[in-house]
């Protein structure tokens, strides 16, 4: 039977899980992933926080405690997504390991609505660094310009980041040097660069939906041909971007010193256009030293069907810069494109962020009030009695 996600990885193509539940943490799922699926990290947003504790009995003793302590709501929220992250870093703590720290890591976010803060930004990155205390662990900060000093002065405290919300060249070409920026400032503060770690989380599936709605509505012949095009042509300039700069002096000055690459990570990588191959953004951009962060759904088509072709990006770029001269051409503006899912990125990640303190705030209500389930949270205080003894 052929083991299409081991050739995904041999390939070098590191495979992570866009997804993060406690359900997943307690039922084993997440470490039958690793052990079984060639999986190697892990990434959570607000969106996947918000789903997960609105539908799973597992933090309802928690809550309970939570509650019982009479805790604000916007702390609950960080103490239960905490715990969600330092178990997932102690699963993948064996794919740490056995990479030395390249993969085996496990994000969590900033704060959404500190995405145009950059001091509070770095603050809250240091926070979460100290209360989940985990070696495996990445904090991701939006590459909006007021992240883009933050990620800096994030990396010259030794805390490993993972930049997220990229969509556009110009922008991730700024998330490098701000890469750079702060390795090196981390150098001249006395920290060992070889235990710091960061990927670039470049969005792909989005910037075809944004484009495709353009070309659609232009309704040309030559506009409609470019319908999923875009994406894929703008993560392979992205990529050639990345071998520019770490081919660089400046890098290998860092490399000298311990420092590993800034991978890229091509996230929203499961198709939004069911007329498309549903594995299309994993067997379109693999290349040697990237990661694929993808929901398990895609994780499994890959498995089913992908398909492996040796390095599918970096004889691609003249390809891929035809394809931005053919979207001008039909009027397609990408500065444009990329501009707004900049900024929609932000904003549905904040609408999420809200839509978890909303439930949360509600949990310790019905907790406080005793409306909650008593049984469901017995059986959560049993699970968490079982997983600390398991972890002593």
């Amino acid at each position: 039977m052929t083991d299409r996600l081991g050739e995904l990885s041999a390939a070098g193509v590191a495979i992570w899980l866009d997804d993060l539940s406690r359900v997943r943490l307690s039922s084993g799922g997440l470490d039958q992933l690793r052990r079984e699926k060639h999986l190697v990290g892990v990434t959570s947003n607000p969106t996947i926080f918000a789903k997960a504790l609105s539908a799973a009995e597992e933090y309802d003793w928690q809550l309970n405690d939570l509650a019982t302590r009479k805790l604000e709501f916007e702390e609950a929220v960080r103490l239960l997504t905490t715990y969600d992250v330092r178990w997932a870093c102690d699963v993948m703590r064996p794919a740490y390991d056995a990479t030395n720290g390249i993969d085996g890591r496990v994000s969590i976010e900033v704060d959404p609505r500190l995405a145009h803060e950059t001091e509070t930004t770095v603050a809250e990155a240091k926070g979460l660094w100290w209360l989940i205390d985990r070696p495996n662990l990445f904090i991701k900060i939006p590459a909006t310009e007021a992240g883009l000093p933050a990620i800096t002065a994030t990396l010259a405290e030794g805390i490993s980041v993972n930049v997220t919300l990229i969509f556009g060249l110009d922008r991730y070409s700024q998330v490098m040097e701000a890469f750079l920026a702060g390795l090196e400032q981390a150098r001249a503060n006395g920290h060992d660069l070889s235990k710091i770690g960061s990927v670039a989380s470049f969005f792909v599936s989005r910037v075809d939906s944004e484009a495709d709605k353009r070309l659609e509505k232009i309704g040309s012949a030559e506009a409609k041909a470019l319908r999923g095009k875009a994406a894929i042509a703008n993560a392979r300039l992205a990529y050639e971007r990345y071998c520019e700069v770490f081919a660089s002096d400046r890098w290998q000055a860092l490399a000298d010193a311990g420092a590993h690459p800034q991978r890229p990570l091509w996230a929203s990588t499961s198709t939004k256009n069911p007329d498309y191959r549903d594995v299309m953004y994993v067997e379109e951009l693999i290349a040697p030293g990237t990661v694929n962060t993808m929901p398990e759904a895609t994780i499994h088509a890959f498995a089913d069907h992908g398909e492996v072709r040796p390095d599918t990006v970096t004889g691609c770029y003249d390809d891929a810069r035809k394809v931005f001269n053919d979207l001008q051409a039909v009027g397609v503006d990408m500065a444009d494109v990329v501009a707004v899912l900049e900024r929609e990125g932000v904003e549905k990640f904040e609408a999420s962020w809200q839509e978890l303190l909303d439930g949360v705030k509600k949990s310790l209500a019905e907790a406080a009030t005793g409306s909650g389930q008593p049984g469901r949270a017995a059986k959560g205080n049993a699970q968490a009695a079982e997983r600390a003894g398991g972890n002593a």
